[in-house]
Protein backbone atom coordinates (compact mmCIF):
# COMPACT_ATOMS: atom_id res chain seq x y z
CA UNK A 1 0.00 0.00 0.00
CA UNK A 2 1.09 3.78 -0.53
CA UNK A 3 -0.13 7.05 -0.52
CA UNK A 4 -1.13 7.11 -3.68
CA UNK A 5 -3.63 4.23 -3.42
CA UNK A 6 -5.80 6.47 -0.64
CA UNK A 7 -6.07 9.52 -2.08
CA UNK A 8 -9.64 8.79 -3.03
CA UNK A 9 -10.78 6.74 -0.02
CA UNK A 10 -13.52 8.10 1.62
CA UNK A 11 -13.65 9.25 5.58
CA UNK A 12 -14.96 5.75 6.34
CA UNK A 13 -12.05 3.86 4.99
CA UNK A 14 -9.71 6.29 6.14
CA UNK A 15 -11.19 5.88 9.64
CA UNK A 16 -11.13 1.78 9.41
CA UNK A 17 -7.59 1.98 8.17
CA UNK A 18 -6.28 3.86 11.77
CA UNK A 19 -8.72 2.34 13.70
CA UNK A 20 -6.49 -1.05 13.08
CA UNK A 21 -3.04 0.41 11.93
CA UNK A 22 -0.38 -0.51 13.98
CA UNK A 23 2.12 0.74 17.09
CA UNK A 24 4.63 2.44 16.09
CA UNK A 25 8.44 2.51 17.71
CA UNK A 26 9.04 5.83 18.27
CA UNK A 27 12.55 5.42 17.73
CA UNK A 28 11.78 3.81 14.19
CA UNK A 29 11.01 7.36 13.22
CA UNK A 30 13.45 9.43 15.09
CA UNK A 31 15.75 10.78 12.85
CA UNK A 32 13.74 10.79 9.99
CA UNK A 33 11.71 13.08 7.44
CA UNK A 34 8.31 12.34 5.69
CA UNK A 35 6.24 13.04 2.68
CA UNK A 36 2.71 14.13 3.56
CA UNK A 37 -0.40 14.03 1.77
CA UNK A 38 -3.17 15.33 3.00
CA UNK A 39 -6.94 12.89 2.56
CA UNK A 40 -10.25 13.97 3.13
CA UNK A 41 -10.27 17.47 2.70
CA UNK A 42 -12.69 19.14 0.15
CA UNK A 43 -10.81 20.12 -2.67
CA UNK A 44 -10.93 23.48 -2.40
CA UNK A 45 -9.33 23.58 1.21
CA UNK A 46 -6.20 21.65 -0.80
CA UNK A 47 -6.21 24.43 -3.31
CA UNK A 48 -6.22 27.19 -0.65
CA UNK A 49 -3.60 25.62 1.84
CA UNK A 50 -1.25 22.43 0.08
CA UNK A 51 -2.03 19.01 -0.21
CA UNK A 52 1.48 17.66 0.65
CA UNK A 53 3.78 18.92 3.16
CA UNK A 54 6.70 17.29 5.24
CA UNK A 55 6.86 16.23 8.96
CA UNK A 56 10.03 15.38 10.26
CA UNK A 57 10.92 13.70 13.66
CA UNK A 58 13.99 14.60 15.86
CA UNK A 59 15.34 13.13 19.23
CA UNK A 60 17.45 15.90 21.09
CA UNK A 61 20.38 14.31 22.92
CA UNK A 62 19.12 12.82 26.38
CA UNK A 63 14.88 13.37 25.37
CA UNK A 64 12.98 10.56 26.20
CA UNK A 65 10.62 10.92 23.13
CA UNK A 66 11.30 12.28 19.38
CA UNK A 67 9.94 16.44 18.60
CA UNK A 68 8.90 17.13 15.45
CA UNK A 69 7.76 20.12 13.16
CA UNK A 70 6.00 20.52 9.58
CA UNK A 71 8.08 21.90 6.34
CA UNK A 72 5.81 24.18 3.57
CA UNK A 73 6.90 22.82 0.65
CA UNK A 74 6.48 24.06 -3.13
CA UNK A 75 3.75 22.11 -4.38
CA UNK A 76 4.95 19.39 -7.44
CA UNK A 77 2.24 17.05 -6.95
CA UNK A 78 2.04 13.46 -5.45
CA UNK A 79 5.03 12.60 -6.34
CA UNK A 80 6.98 15.63 -7.82
CA UNK A 81 10.35 16.77 -5.92
CA UNK A 82 10.38 17.93 -2.63
CA UNK A 83 11.33 21.66 -2.77
CA UNK A 84 10.88 23.41 0.67
CA UNK A 85 9.49 26.69 0.93
CA UNK A 86 12.18 29.01 2.91
CA UNK A 87 11.66 31.86 4.55
CA UNK A 88 15.42 34.09 5.69
CA UNK A 89 16.89 31.64 3.34
CA UNK A 90 15.48 28.53 6.07
CA UNK A 91 12.86 25.58 5.34
CA UNK A 92 9.72 27.30 6.63
CA UNK A 93 8.68 25.04 9.00
CA UNK A 94 5.67 25.85 11.31
CA UNK A 95 3.55 23.27 13.66
CA UNK A 96 6.04 22.05 16.09
CA UNK A 97 4.98 19.23 17.96
CA UNK A 98 5.74 16.25 20.50
CA UNK A 99 5.80 12.78 20.22
CA UNK A 100 3.58 10.88 22.97
CA UNK A 101 2.47 7.52 24.15
CA UNK A 102 -1.13 7.90 23.56
CA UNK A 103 -1.50 6.46 27.18
CA UNK A 104 -3.04 9.14 29.72
CA UNK A 105 -4.51 11.19 26.72
CA UNK A 106 -8.31 11.27 26.30
CA UNK A 107 -8.74 10.38 22.71
CA UNK A 108 -11.50 9.65 20.33
CA UNK A 109 -12.35 5.98 20.36
CA UNK A 110 -10.20 4.04 17.65
CA UNK A 111 -7.14 6.60 17.47
CA UNK A 112 -5.04 5.13 20.33
CA UNK A 113 -3.14 2.26 18.61
CA UNK A 114 0.07 4.06 17.69
CA UNK A 115 1.58 7.28 18.69
CA UNK A 116 0.24 10.90 19.40
CA UNK A 117 1.94 14.04 17.84
CA UNK A 118 1.09 17.08 20.48
CA UNK A 119 1.17 20.48 19.12
CA UNK A 120 0.63 21.79 22.57
CA UNK A 121 3.62 20.55 23.59
CA UNK A 122 5.61 21.52 20.38
CA UNK A 123 6.69 25.10 22.20
CA UNK A 124 4.50 27.43 19.23
CA UNK A 125 3.72 30.69 20.59
CA UNK A 126 1.08 30.60 23.55
CA UNK A 127 -1.82 31.57 21.49
CA UNK A 128 -0.91 29.46 18.30
CA UNK A 129 -4.40 28.11 16.76
CA UNK A 130 -2.32 24.45 16.87
CA UNK A 131 -2.12 24.06 20.09
CA UNK A 132 -5.05 22.71 20.37
CA UNK A 133 -4.21 20.41 17.71
CA UNK A 134 -3.43 16.45 17.93
CA UNK A 135 -2.72 13.80 15.58
CA UNK A 136 -3.05 9.93 15.94
CA UNK A 137 -0.38 8.36 13.79
CA UNK A 138 -0.60 4.68 13.31
CA UNK A 139 1.55 2.03 10.55
CA UNK A 140 -0.24 0.53 8.26
CA UNK A 141 1.99 -2.65 7.92
CA UNK A 142 2.98 -3.87 11.05
CA UNK A 143 6.55 -3.37 12.07
CA UNK A 144 6.80 -1.24 9.17
CA UNK A 145 7.45 2.53 10.29
CA UNK A 146 8.12 3.53 6.16
CA UNK A 147 4.08 4.61 5.64
CA UNK A 148 2.25 5.53 8.28
CA UNK A 149 -1.51 6.85 8.72
CA UNK A 150 -2.81 10.00 10.52
CA UNK A 151 -5.74 11.62 11.53
CA UNK A 152 -6.33 15.36 13.21
CA UNK A 153 -8.93 16.71 15.98
CA UNK A 154 -8.81 19.42 18.36
CA UNK A 155 -8.42 18.62 21.79
CA UNK A 156 -10.57 21.10 24.33
CA UNK A 157 -9.99 19.14 27.33
CA UNK A 158 -13.30 18.00 28.31
CA UNK A 159 -14.15 17.87 24.44
CA UNK A 160 -12.11 16.67 21.36
CA UNK A 161 -13.59 18.04 18.65
CA UNK A 162 -12.95 15.79 15.11
CA UNK A 163 -11.25 17.63 11.78
CA UNK A 164 -12.03 15.82 8.17
CA UNK A 165 -8.15 15.80 7.61
CA UNK A 166 -6.20 12.68 7.48
CA UNK A 167 -2.83 12.62 6.16
CA UNK A 168 -0.17 9.38 4.94
CA UNK A 169 3.25 9.81 5.73
CA UNK A 170 5.68 8.16 3.78
CA UNK A 171 9.49 7.88 5.17
CA UNK A 172 12.00 9.68 2.39
CA UNK A 173 15.27 11.16 3.94
CA UNK A 174 16.81 10.87 7.16
CA UNK A 175 17.25 14.76 8.23
CA UNK A 176 20.62 15.98 7.75
CA UNK A 177 20.47 19.52 9.97
CA UNK A 178 17.84 19.46 12.40
CA UNK A 179 15.50 22.49 13.31
CA UNK A 180 16.38 23.89 16.35
CA UNK A 181 13.07 23.63 19.42
CA UNK A 182 10.95 27.05 19.63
Amino acid sequence: MNAGELINADRATLRDLLASGHRIDADAIAGWQYRGTSLGMPGFVDQLAWKTFVKAFHRDPGAALARGWNVRIRQTGLLGPIEPLLRKGKPFTFGHFRVEDPRGYSMPAGTDRGLLLDYGQGGNPPLAPTNRLRDPIVALEAGSADLLLGWSYLDFGIVNVPTPSFFTLERFAPIVDPVPAP
